[in-house]
């Protein structure tokens, strides 16, 4: 995993430098970091790891917290400095057909972690490491992670990199990814209120 190339991109939030890390550059889908202008990569950084979700940051798909969270996650790292590392791990790592797959699967009764055991996947089959390989490139020691997953937490708790804390990024949940968000919660263990 190497740069492969960057660039200013000014966006609706502000403006970020984008780095495109992959193994070689042909790589059409590379993972990415976006760092806001704002940032002392010297300092403890705040921290988003967000795994690609086509349905929910692109197209604003209500069946997951996706793209609010992504949203709402830029928005804080404008405003406060930071990195939001954008991982091409769609679905859970399953990619955009199987995902649409699990969604028919998931109309018929199965949660999301059941629908993707159902089409031969783990239930979450995303490797983070990655993360821990970009925020090491990029020279990050400490961080402030925005996540409500425990898993995110847990492989930077066991990477060389000190977690100063966790900084919640719950969204209000709406009818369409209630069930989705209980799924979250009670299979996956993420922090969730749900009130």
């Amino acid at each position: 995993m190497k740069r492969q190339a960057e660039a200013i991109l000014p966006t609706d939030w502000g403006e970020f430098e984008m780095i495109a890390y992959s193994d070689d550059n042909s790589n059409w889908m590379p993972h990415l970091a976006l760092i806001s202008k704002k940032t002392d990569l010297s300092k403890t950084v705040n921290i988003r790891i967000h795994s690609e979700c086509i349905t929910g940051d692109l197209f604003h798909s209500k069946r997951c917290d996706c793209g609010k969270q992504l949203d709402a996650a830029m928005k804080y790292i404008h405003e406060n400095g930071g990195v939001l590392l954008y991982l091409r791990q769609e679905g859970r790592n399953i990619g955009i057909i199987n995902k649409l797959k699990a969604y028919n699967l998931q109309d018929q009764g199965l949660n999301t972690a059941e629908a993707n055991i159902k089409l031969g996947f783990p239930a979450d089959a995303r490797d983070f490491k990655i993360a821990i390989d970009i925020l090491n490139d990029l020279g990050i020691e400490s961080v402030n992670l925005l996540t409500n997953n425990p898993e995110k937490v847990h492989f930077i708790e066991d990477s060389t990199i000190t977690l100063e804390k966790r900084i919640p990024l719950e969204i209000h949940p709406e009818k369409e990814n209630l069930e989705y968000l209980k799924t979250k919660k009670d299979y996956f263990g993420h922090f969730l209120d749900l009130k």
